[in-house]
């Protein structure tokens, strides 16, 4: 037995007694009984999926924060232009997720298997294009964006390690989302906090040079982030590969499709779109902070930062949904799948409302947890107060767009974003911010589209077009023959 797979043994049982603290997808049925305790124990592990993820922001937010304020001010503008390097490829996850959703809901085992394996080649093989594509660039597209000559080679130096990163961070996105396609949420998690924990104690030695580490400043905290993504690639390939847990991938079907490429990317496109609607609505409202003070900057990228912990709720019970409405579109069971949105869409809309009043109320402190600048707390307060009473709307939003993309739909989720955002949000923020509100009119911005955003989402899916689903239609998968049973769990065949 190599080391590899003695590694791998072991990880896989340390999983199964962490995985004994929560129900797993072998205890319920996405596609019949109860709607609210098969979605809340798919989207309960995404939540805590992505906490964790989004730490990876805020652990860089506290640290560089604590180093200097144009530290601080430069991930204000590398994070959203990794945001729009990762929605570029991201639609590819959707597409795979979705696949997987549907043929497991359909008991089409093999089918499934062989989604994952080429999603998962194929997205390495984009995020490697993409990865030097954005290092090549990264310095023009700062500057684009209105990056200030003391901000700009701090944010050019994270985002070239963060580029040449890329395949491992896009890489470990691909192995949540077919996990989740599959309906397993808690071992992504698990996989996640181990990799979380990695990047707390690597960031404050590599950018403050403790010990015997060289002070590398916001560089240090770009390689911590990719390091510790690296290895929890790693760690999830491994586990696709073994099939014990989850989703199974085969290296003998991860040779590039044309075929399930094109079908992939009729899927994935539009996600990708709205990925990239929300990234570029982040860095277009950059342009618009950067003609503010560097203290706006900062205000900027701290209540962004807030916000991505904030709709964390949201964001997982539409990733709960996606997958619940893929596997009861492919047991033919579309009546659940409008259900399950419509009770996430209600759900999400009190919660948020929840925590609204808890930012409203929390704004100065919040904002102090970052920063000891007074200039940035004031702003970075009002930032909070404004955007708070629209958080239940965000919810709604969410939750009927994971339902389009579950369906298939994913033009329909993109539409309404673009629209949300290109329409709204921004022309709003220029205007108003050129005005007598200054900064001010960015903030009503964010707070004016999220309500348009859920009243779009909400009509839209009343018409009920999301039902036409045909996603798993089409030719079978090469390589699904008599040589490939339902169910084989070999994990020493990795071939």
């Amino acid at each position: 037995m190599s080391v590899l797979d003695r590694l791998v043994g072991w990880l896989s049982r340390c999983l199964d007694r962490l995985s004994g603290l929560f129900k797993g997808r072998d205890e319920f049925d996405l596609t019949a009984g109860d709607i609210a305790g098969p979605l809340f124990y798919l989207s309960l592990p995404i939540i805590v999926t992505n906490l964790l993820q989004t730490a990876y922001n805020l652990i860089d937010t506290f640290w560089l924060g604590q180093y200097s304020t144009e530290a601080l001010a430069a991930i204000s503008f590398a994070f959203p232009m990794v945001f729009l390097l990762i929605s570029v490829g991201m639609g590819l996850s959707v597409a795979g997720s979705v696949l997987v959703a549907q043929h497991i809901g359909a008991n089409e085992e093999s089918e499934a298997e062989y989604a994952a394996s080429q999603t998962v080649a194929l997205s390495l093989l984009g995020a490697v294009a993409l990865g030097l594509v954005g290092y090549v660039f990264v310095d023009g597209l700062l500057g684009l964006l209105g990056a200030s000559p003391d901000v700009l080679p701090l944010a050019t130096d994270y985002m070239e390690v963060i580029s040449l990163g890329m395949p491992f961070m896009f890489g470990f996105f691909v192995f949540i989302a077919l996990m989740r396609g599959y309906g397993d949420t808690i071992t992504p998690m698990l996989v996640m906090l181990g990799s979380v924990l990695l990047n707390v104690v690597l960031d404050p030695f590599l950018i403050f040079g403790w010990g015997p580490f060289p002070e590398l400043g916001i560089e240090g905290a770009a390689i911590a982030t990719v390091f510790s993504r690296a290895l929890a690639l790693v760690v999830g390939l491994a586990i696709m590969f073994r099939g014990t847990r989850g989703v199974r991938i085969r290296l003998r079907q991860m040779r590039p499709d044309v075929s399930f490429a094109t079908k992939l990317v009729r899927i994935g496109f539009p996600a990708s779109i709205e990925g990239m609607g929300r990234a570029l609505s982040i860095n277009l409202l950059l342009v618009i902070v950067g003609l503010f003070p560097t203290y706006v900057v900062a205000a900027y990228g701290i209540g962004t930062r807030v916000f991505s912990v904030i709709f964390l709720p949201a964001i997982a019970v539409a990733r709960g949904v996606e997958t619940m409405t893929g596997q009861n579109v492919g047991a033919d069971k579309p009546e659940r799948a409008e259900a399950a949105a419509n009770f996430a869409a209600r759900t999400m809309f009190v919660v948020l409302g929840a925590l609204a009043v808890v930012a409203w109320l929390g704004a100065r402190p919040i904002t102090a947890t970052f920063t000891d600048d007074p200039e940035v707390i004031e702003v970075g307060v009002t930032f909070l107060r404004y955007v708070a009473p629209s958080f239940g709307f965000i919810g709604v939003m969410r939750a009927y767009n994971g339902s389009f993309r579950g369906t298939g739909k994913t033009l329909t989720a993109a539409a309404i974003v673009l629209v949300t955002y290109a329409v709204v949000r921004l022309p709003i923020a220029y205007v108003l911010s050129q005005g007598a509100m200054e900064y001010r009119g960015i903030w009503l911005a964010f707070a004016a589209s999220n309500v348009v955003g859920a009243g779009l989402a909400y009509g839209w899916y009343r018409r009920g077009t999301w039902r036409d689903a045909d996603v798993t239609d089409g030719p079978a998968a090469p390589g699904l023959g008599d040589d490939l049973e339902v169910g084989e769990t070999d994990a020493s065949t990795n071939d």
